[in-house]
């Protein structure tokens, strides 16, 4: 049994300026053997843009922001590592465990740990059937609650993309493009739909984020396309999911394995095109973002 008044306490590494980076994509996004390399050039865009990366996790039951290696290994090599959202966040620290932070959990830690902006690859959102099983991602309803700047592609392909823009406007969160104006689809850079407000300049959008983020408490969604010569076409996109969702593995993943599994098969069917376009996307990401931290000193 844990101790009933086991002891939370924030282990926060991060050095400022800070960029916040998450640790689902790495323990549950790729393979296993891939996950070190990745997280190399995460830290390397990062700091290549002049900024400190804070990888954020929790070991042993232990909020961590600014993760060691050794730690990310510990998370690796375990083989069954929950996906920590805001609903079961407590239980892992309660009971000790240790737990990859997804958008909406690596988002609340690193507002505690102070840091202001995170690169994630895309946001959670509305999944498509809502009508007949309502699922909208905590990711979200984070962004109501926790100052950050989430350096983001847009959400990701499998989900209801028109609905998530439109429920981040219902929700009040400023989505802004950062060298588009238009809001776009992980995988693709453009989609019919609108941002708030497009800047081209990092300096000019950090002073915003800083603005911005000071004014309210809420977070910002900075909307940056996946890089063009990585960018996989929506008719090969389309043909994969539709390829993937009559799978029997598919069919029969309810919950939280449900995403999983149709992104796994999507990964198989492609050949791995949309693992590295995953990689591409966040490492672009990563660098936007270490751009920004830098510039809102």
């Amino acid at each position: 049994m844990p101790e009933q008044h086991r002891p939370t306490r924030l282990i926060n590494r991060a050095k400022a300026p800070a960029v916040a980076l998450e640790t689902t994509l790495l323990v549950h996004g790729l393979p296993p053997e891939e996950a070190l390399t990745v997280a190399d050039q995460l830290d390397d865009a990062v700091a290549e843009a002049g900024s400190n990366p804070a990888l954020v996790g929790v070991v042993h039951g232990s909020p961590v922001v600014g993760m060691t290696r050794d730690e990310l290994k510990l998370l690796t090599d375990a083989g069954s590592v929950p996906k920590l959202n805001t609903s079961n966040l407590g239980h892992a620290l309660f009971t000790g465990s240790h737990g990859a932070t997804t958008v909406s959990t690596t988002m609340e830690l690193a507002e505690r740990a102070g840091i202001r902006v995170f690169a994630t690859g895309g946001i959670g959102g509305v999944h498509r059937d809502y009508h007949l099983t309502p699922d909208i991602s905590a990711d979200l309803f984070a962004l109501t609650r926790h100052r950050v700047a989430v350096v983001t592609s847009g959400c990701k392909n499998i989900l209801d993309i028109p609905a998530t823009r439109e429920m981040l406007e219902t929700l009040g969160i400023p989505v802004v493009g950062y060298r588009t104006d238009v809001f776009p689809a992980f995988y693709q850079r453009q989609t019919h739909l609108s941002v708030d407000a497009t800047f081209d300049n990092p300096t000019e959008l950090a002073a915003y984020l800083a603005f911005e983020l000071a004014r309210h408490k809420r977070g910002i969604v900075v909307a940056n396309p996946i890089p063009e010569s990585d960018e996989i076409a929506q008719n090969q996109w389309d043909e994969w999911l539709q390829e993937a969702r009559n799978l029997p593995s598919v069919k029969s993943a309810g919950g939280r394995d449900a995403t999983p599994a149709l992104l796994a098969e999507v990964h198989r069917l492609s050949a791995g095109r949309t693992v590295d376009a995953n990689i591409a996307l966040a490492v672009s990401n990563a660098g936007l973002a270490g751009q920004l931290a830098a510039a809102m000193r």
